[in-house]
Order: structure tokens, then sequence, then C-alpha cells
């Protein structure tokens, strides 16, 4: 399978593409709303922002640097917006819990009508203008503009009648930056359920305008009203974060785990510690739990080789990558045989990933070697801030300069 040589997943492309969007960046607040082919007039960044093989705070700093505060402010909220999204979620885990465990439940239930709907919708055979557009440029490309993503969210759960679950994980099959907070608490603020009885209504006339008439929707084939979508309240629960002497790391051998939810090691907090192995191992039924596609897998998998080698030049050690049935048994045999005495990485976030964390965190335990666990100093700062809806979050950081 060949990747989309526009996403490619390298940091190298990731910072091209920052440089190739700086010099319109100012123009963003205008302009994100349009829906163009190419889609060069927004960000596009989203894919390896996704795996932090570029950072969000050297996203905003360069945007900053290029422009006044001003002009570049509602390009630099969208970046927020990502790490907002994952605050709410390291707070409400159940939201994500929930939802991974309805949809092979609901997906059980459904009529043979319903089934066949469903499968329409997902192929792009719906007879909607534009809907049917975007599925099948969802699955070719890994891609969508977020208006786009928001129309079409719309239209699947108010016109199509079809359980709002099933298109959050048709999206996070397909998208490149399919991040579990932002896709499914996004597809929940459509629905309503993110903001209690706030919802969004995909209207043909708004299709047209921001499409400049390249998709026109028939009215009369989309809904005009939303309908009540409930559940029971979720609960809130501590964001996790680092004992304060994180990083007193004891002497000894030490080994870096090095996972695609945090690919750009060489900058931050750990970049100045010495490793004596990486292990960048890959778990053979990471993809199959987590629902993506060929695609998506093959493209997460060439992010974390790419992470990999510049973790190895930069910490000067060598890089184990292998396939793995079993990633904590295969954590534990590469730290016993390089003796290690204990382990770093950065703790994955709520999602397909952190269930493989904890696994390895407690089998290193049974074998006597201690995981040291790290978070971003930007997570640390902004995720309990992350308390209600997305504008207080926004006003705290933007009076703090």
């Amino acid at each position: 399978m060949s990747l989309d040589p526009v996403f490619t997943p390298t940091r190298a492309a990731a910072l091209a593409r920052l440089e190739a969007f700086l010099p319109v960046a100012g123009r963003y607040a205008a302009e994100r709303n349009f829906v163009r082919p190419g889609n060069d007039h927004v960000a596009r960044l989203s894919p390896w922002l996704q795996k932090r093989l570029i950072l969000e705070e050297e996203v905003v700093a360069a945007a900053r640097e290029r422009w006044s505060f001003p002009e570049v402010e509602k390009f630099v909220q969208e970046v927020y917006w990502r790490t907002y999204w994952k605050g709410w979620l390291e707070q409400r885990p159940a939201a994500w819990s929930r939802w991974h465990e309805s949809v092979p439940r609901l997906r059980d239930g459904l009529s043979a009508e319903h089934r066949e709907l469903w499968q329409a919708a997902c192929a792009g055979r719906t007879g909607i203008a534009g809907f049917d557009d975007w599925a099948k440029e969802l699955v070719a490309a890994g891609y969508l503009h977020n208006h786009a993503r928001m129309w079409f969210a719309s239209i699947w759960i108010f016109t199509l009648k079809l359980p709002w679950e099933f298109g959050a994980a048709f999206f996070y099959e397909h998208l490149l930056d399919g991040d579990v907070a932002s896709n499914t608490l996004s597809w929940r603020w459509v629905a309503g359920l993110q903001t209690p009885g706030k919802t969004y209504v995909a209207r043909a006339d708004n299709i047209a305008h921001y499409t400049e008439g390249r998709r026109v929707p028939d009215a009369s084939r989309l809904a005009t009203q939303p309908f009540p979508i409930t559940e029971e309240p979720l609960p809130k629960v501590p964001a996790w974060s680092e004992a304060p002497a994180a990083e007193a790391v004891e002497q000894g051998r030490v080994g870096l785990w090095l996972h695609p939810e945090d690919l750009a090691v060489e900058r931050g907090e750990l970049a100045g510690l010495r490793f004596d192995s990486i292990n960048a191992s890959w778990p053979a039924g990471v993809a199959t739990a987590a629902g993506w596609s060929p695609k998506v897998a093959e493209w997460t998998r060439a992010a974390l080789g790419d992470g990999a080698q510049r973790a190895a030049k930069h910490f000067g050690t060598e890089v184990v990558a292998s396939d793995s049935p079993d990633l904590a048994q295969a954590i534990v045999e590469w730290a016993q045989a390089r003796k290690l005495s204990a382990v770093v990485a950065y703790r994955p976030f709520v999602g397909p990933w952190l269930p493989e964390a904890l696994a390895i965190e407690a089998a290193l335990a049974k074998a006597g070697i201690t995981m040291h666990w790290r978070r971003r100093a930007w997570d640390t700062a902004l995720f309990p801030h992350a308390t209600r809806g997305y504008f207080p979050f926004w006003e705290r950081i933007r009076s703090a300069g």
C-alpha cells in the first residue's frame, strides 16, 4: 500500500508543511471555513500533531513569530482546541470507554434496513450531494476539512438517523489524524451530548456557500431540526499527573519506550536524559483493537519508524523494533536482556495505547524493573483548566499571554 505523499509520516514533512502554511496563517480566520480542493488555506498539520511528530508549542510559536497575535489568534485557538479536548477526556475517560464498547454492541443489534443504510453511508452511496463525496474522500485521503467533518457528522446523525457512535468509528478508522479525544468529543458535540442541548444541524445553503458551489445538496433531503440524544452523566476523575520527583531516574541502565503518541522525544523533557537502549516495537493486535484501517495502521507504524530513527541519532543508542503479539512481555525481555533497571516513556493518553502502557508497567514491576511515566509540561500546565467549556479555557490562556 502506498501512502499519500501529501502526508508523509515524518517530522521533516511536518516542518515543511508548517513552513508552507505560515505565509497564509494570518488569513486563517477569514478563510478557514471554506472547503476547497487541496485545502492549502488551512494548516493540515493535524496528522503530524496527533503523533507529536511536531509539537503544539512549536506551531504556536512559529505562527506568533510570523504574525501579530490578533492576526493569528483564531489559528492559535484551533491548536489549543486539541489540547482542550485531550485534557477534558483525561478527566472523563468514560466518554471514550462507553463509545468504544457501544460500537460492537450497537452493530450487533442493527436491523437489516439500518445495516444497509450504514453501509451505504460509509461507501458514499446515499445520493446526498457533498456527503457521498466526503465519505469517499475520507477513505481515499485519510483526511477531511474540519467544516466538512461537521456537515458530514450532522447529516449522519440527524438526516440519516444513524448512531453517532458508528460515525465516530468510521472517522477513527480512516483519519490519519484520528485522535481519540478530538474525534470522539467532536462527534458528541454535533450530537448535542458534549454541550447538552447544543447540536449542530447542517444547512444546504451553508454547504453551498462554503464549498463555493462545488457541493449543493438538495435542502429537502437534509434534516432541519435535531432530535434529543441523552446519556447518563459522565463521572469526573483527576487527570493523571506525574509525581513531583518524576525527573529523578535512579542510577543504572535506563531504557526508553517509544510509542506513536509522542514521537519527538528529542525535544522536551526527555531530551537531556541518557538512554542505554530504545524500544519502538509494534504490538501486533493494536490496529485491530483500535479499529484502524490498514492505511492508518501503516501511516502510524511509519511515523513510529521516523521517530525511532531520530531518537536513535539524538541519544546515540540502539533501537529495538520488532513485531510482538505481546508487547508487555517483549518489553520485559528487552529490558532484562539489556540489564535495564528502569524504563522511561511519555504516558499515553486515554485511548488504545493506554492499555498497552499499563500492561507494560505491570509486567515490568513483576520483573523488578521500574517504569517512569512522564508528561509534557504543555499538558501538565493546560489539562487542569479543561474542566468546563472551551472558551473559559481559552480566556485563561489568553489572559496569561
